[in-house]
């Protein structure tokens, strides 16, 4: 138990180095970072001709080599302090890190935002993915050696791993040897021209103020500014000040790090709430986009995105995205140096300003007119497409349409749970009436009544809904405390397979969404990238 435990406080360690706590002593210079390479890895890595074994021969995003780092630890031993942890995986995720377009198509993995189902190459699948995500080996980049060597590393770590299921039914070491390493190497490869193109761009400049909004688990839609103080070496002090979408205030402060010239991880406190922001910039550092998350259940999280301001008028949303035909609403638009008439497109008319600053306007307004986006405008501000007028929600998108909860605790002591944010987006039937077709009119997040039904006939015989968990206004899902119950057939634990309800009207004129979510047992092992 004390090595369970230790293991737990080095990976914990390993992911708190990314952002490191408000206030802490500035990573280390890259030149430190070198020799700290140098010094401690040379120990066991040979060193010929300014190449190291092993490292030289890899790429991997920040949390790549945080997870390398953290295997040096706690197998081998390797001693480092946090700071010097965290200037290490910033020196080798700047130096042998991925760029952008490499990393893009699996961001998710980066995010947390695991509640998906990957599209997998169909020879990686039962080889590779049977036991992690593809995203897991998506998001390295190796030599031909050392796609053969993770090969043979897989076996000496695992050595019964061709005993798995789907793996005894075939020659997995051969296979994996003679075609996945390779195949690996070649959609995978060590050398790229999108990171030599990547090494040799300027990098942007991500201090300054950044326009954001998102949503906050299990609170909905916000809007704010971020205010990056540079702390020197890719390091800043964050400050947030904004607005829930009911109008309510919020504010935060915490520190961000810039590993790669993009790669944006930063440690937040909103309101009492430690949260972790994962996001991308943009070549020019103008966007990033990415999820904010709880710290301490990375899976609950949202959408979030920046727009950097500037001294040009900006509009950069408006909550909510859709005005039904007919109806009035009270909408906020959110951009900076918003100066000017405000125009929200044909046939939607201002009847009140309520609220107006340079960064924030809150309206009433109208809808008329044909279904369809609008194009908005603050005098030179312009937003296209931003707001949708519709005739009436045709249909309704569960997200995530399929999930993954874990009962845990009872009590701080025990595992904890793993729940789920969910949230609806509402379409509009479109030109054609028919809902669930190309041209269906997309509203954004729509308020919605959230509730939990039996997935299907046998969770409905174990009554699983009654035991899994419960589903609040919000759509935060928590799922029940781990068992055994002896209040279940069998006092059976609290897992169950529900069917998330996501309802808009009322009678016969009710629409529904339907997403899929099973409620599984804890996560007996913690790891330092799922």
């Amino acid at each position: 138990m004390n090595n369970e435990n230790s293991i737990r406080s080095i990976v914990r360690t390993g992911i708190l180095a990314l952002v490191g706590a408000f206030g802490a002593a500035p990573a280390l210079a890259a030149a430190d970072g070198e020799a700290l390479l140098r010094t401690t890895c040379t120990a066991c890595h040979a060193e010929a001709g300014g190449t190291i074994s092993r490292i030289n021969g890899q790429r991997k995003s920040p949390e790549g080599w945080q997870m390398t780092i953290t295997r040096m630890q706690t197998l081998h031993g390797v001693q480092l302090t946090p700071e010097d942890k965290r200037a290490l995986i910033k020196h080798l995720a700047d130096t042998r890190g991925l760029a952008p377009g490499e990393a893009a198509p699996w961001r998710y993995l980066l995010e947390h935002d695991n509640n998906r189902v990957e599209q997998i190459a169909e020879a990686y699948a039962p080889m590779c993915a049977r036991c992690h995500s593809g995203a897991r080996f998506g998001l390295q980049r190796r030599s031909a050696q050392e796609w053969e060597l993770l090969v043979h590393g897989h076996m000496g770590l695992n050595p019964t791993l061709e005993l798995h299921s789907m793996a005894r039914d075939r020659p997995w070491f051969k296979l994996a040897l003679e075609q996945i390493a390779p195949a690996l190497a070649r959609d995978f490869p060590l050398e790229s021209q999108a990171w030599r193109d990547w090494q040799a761009a300027a990098k942007p400049a991500l201090g300054g103020s950044w326009r954001i909004v998102g949503q906050l688990p299990g609170k909905g839609e916000f809007e704010g500014r971020m205010t990056a103080t540079p702390l020197g070496q890719d390091r800043f002090a964050l400050r947030i000040d904004g607005h829930h979408a009911d109008g309510r205030p919020l504010g935060g402060e915490g520190s961000a790090t810039v590993y790669t010239g993009y790669e944006w991880r930063a440690s937040v406190n909103i309101d009492g709430v430690a949260l972790r922001q994962v996001m991308a910039a943009d070549a020019q550092g103008r966007t990033m986009s990415g999820r904010l998350h709880l710290a301490d259940s990375r899976r609950v999280g949202a959408t979030l995105n920046a727009v950097k301001e500037g001294a040009t008028p900006q509009l950069v949303a408006v909550m909510p995205a859709h005005l039904r035909q007919g109806e009035t609403a009270v909408l906020t638009l959110v951009g900076s140096r918003l100066d000017g008439a405000v125009n929200l497109g044909r046939g939607v008319r201002v009847l009140e300003v309520l609220a107006r600053s340079a960064d924030r306007i809150v309206v009433r307004a109208r809808a008329s007119g044909p279904v369809g986006l609008r194009d908005l405008a603050v005098g030179r501000a312009r937003g296209q497409g931003m707001l949708a007028v519709y005739d009436r929600i045709a249909r309704i998108e569960v997200e995530p349409a399929q999930a993954i909860a874990r009962i845990g605790g009872p009590g701080d002591s025990q595992l904890p749970k793993v729940g789920v944010a969910y949230r609806a987006l509402g379409y509009a039937a479109g030109a054609d009436g028919i809902a669930g077709t190309a041209d269906d009119l997309p509203l954004g997040t729509v308020p919605v009544r959230w509730s939990i039904a039996p997935l299907d006939e046998a969770a409905a015989h174990e009554r699983d809904h009654e035991f899994a968990g419960t589903i609040d206004a919000n759509g935060l899902f928590t799922p029940a405390d781990a068992g055994p119950n002896p209040a279940r057939a069998r006092s059976a634990n609290n897992v169950g397979r529900l069917a998330v309800l996501a309802t808009v009207g009322e009678g016969e004129h009710a629409v529904a969404g339907r997403g899929s979510l099973n409620v599984a047992v804890p996560d007996f092992v913690e790891r330092a990238l799922d």
